[in-house]
């Protein structure tokens, strides 16, 4: 693939990894691309490389741009593998002499990662640097998402390289937002839940931060995805929204089932919800990705999560899927508990367990039914989930 030129001067020479379709358990079913960009002035500057299967193809890119060998600099935004990994074999072309331009912390991970004595130089939050007709302004963006994470500001064009900031795992023949359309803001959301949503508070610091400073930001391009050239306002409006978790109402009932009672427990709790007239999505753990099932967790007013009792624990999926939600740190919920059992019965107690560890509200008592649920059973859990709703409703009014 030929690179595209997206600015004057400015190329994208990153890759497409079309078959990738796990990303740190994430599910990438559309696969993801590793952006990196070469800026011809009086310096000539790549920022960020690639995943390390894909040096070649990237360095082939810049080849039929320019001799390698001219670039000036490399700047790394991000130390992650996936954009940090192509370091050693982009050195060796262009001249292990070249200076890194990095943030403090990167310094210290590029060190760590490679054990290599690169020319590295570590920049200030908001240094400015000429490049020629071009100045490149620095912003630190700590922990969104790693510590070592910035931005590189390019003042003249009005592009702001934005690292893991506003990305999509996303791989297709386009390239901008106005060629793919409003179906890109899933990936969008989907990346954000999965990736960012720990770090919301510190996104909107970040935002805010770039407000006060005014920039001209005329296109955002991350390290994933596509490019925002029409309406980059739209990505930046999303992210204070996504970052506020502002719950509606809608609710989740997320599932595993053994002998199919905790399913008819799902199903019936589903039904009281929907009766209550709330936005109602039932997902069985073995038939959504835990990252599909936490994208829709994002903007979900109630979680509801059931498990049978297992070896007097919880089911496999359920304690993975606890497991991967707490991480990222959801709030602004109703969270409830349910599940069936044989005879001892500890799922219900270890699901309220880790819902309150997550500090949502999580709704007393849990619902846990022995063996099948008969007539009374069903009512019962269409009762708790019309309780859910009606606190639902009362948490929207």
């Amino acid at each position: 693939m030929k690179p595209i030129e997206i600015a004057e001067g400015i190329y994208d020479v990153g890759v497409t990894d079309w078959n990738i379709r796990d990303f740190h358990g994430y599910s990438t079913y559309l696969g993801t691309t590793y952006n990196a960009f070469l800026i011809l002035d009086e310096k000539v500057v790549l920022i960020d490389t690639v995943k390390k299967p894909h040096a070649d193809q990237h360095l082939e890119k810049i080849a039929q741009i320019i001799d390698p060998k001219k670039i000036d600099m490399v700047i790394s935004n991000h130390t992650e593998m996936d954009h940090s990994g192509a370091i050693p074999r982009v050195m060796h072309r262009i001249g292990e002499d070249k200076p890194i331009l990095c943030s403090k912390m990167g310094l210290k991970n590029l060190s760590m990662h490679f054990r290599q004595k690169y020319n590295y130089k570590s920049v200030e939050n908001t240094e400015k640097l000429s490049i020629g007709k071009r100045q490149l302004t620095f912003l630190e963006t700590r922990m969104v998402h790693w510590p070592d994470s910035m931005f590189t500001y390019l003042e003249k064009d009005g592009i702001l390289f934005s690292s893991d900031g506003f990305g999509q795992h996303y791989a297709g023949w386009e390239k901008f937002d106005d060629q793919v359309g409003d179906a890109i803001m899933a990936h969008a959301k989907k990346y954000f839940a999965n990736i960012l949503l720990l770090y919301s508070p510190k996104i909107l610091k970040l935002i805010d931060a770039v407000s006060q400073a005014k920039l001209d930001i005329r296109m955002i391009c991350p390290d994933h995805g596509i490019y925002w050239r029409k309406e980059p306002e739209k990505i930046l409006n999303a992210y204070v929204q996504w970052s506020k978790q502002v719950p509606r109402k809608k609710a989740l009932v997320i599932y595993d089932t053994m002998w199919e009672s905790t399913e008819k427990m799902a199903g019936a709790i589903a039904a009281g919800l929907i009766e209550e007239e709330i936005e109602t999505m039932v997902m069985h753990l073995r038939k959504w990705h835990r990252s599909d099932i936490m994208t829709e967790v994002l903007d979900a007013g109630a979680v509801i999560v059931g498990s049978p009792t297992l070896n007097n624990g919880l089911f496999p999926t359920v304690a993975d899927f606890l497991t991967y939600m707490k991480g990222l740190k959801p709030k602004n919920k109703i969270a409830g508990a349910f599940g069936s059992y044989g005879w001892s019965g500890e799922s219900v107690k270890l699901i309220r367990q880790e819902l309150q560890s997550m500090k949502l509200e999580v709704l007393e008592p849990g619902l846990r039914i022995q063996y099948i649920p008969d007539a009374d059973g069903i009512q019962a859990c269409a009762d708790f989930g019309k309780r859910i709703a009606q606190r639902l409703k009362a948490q929207q009014a």
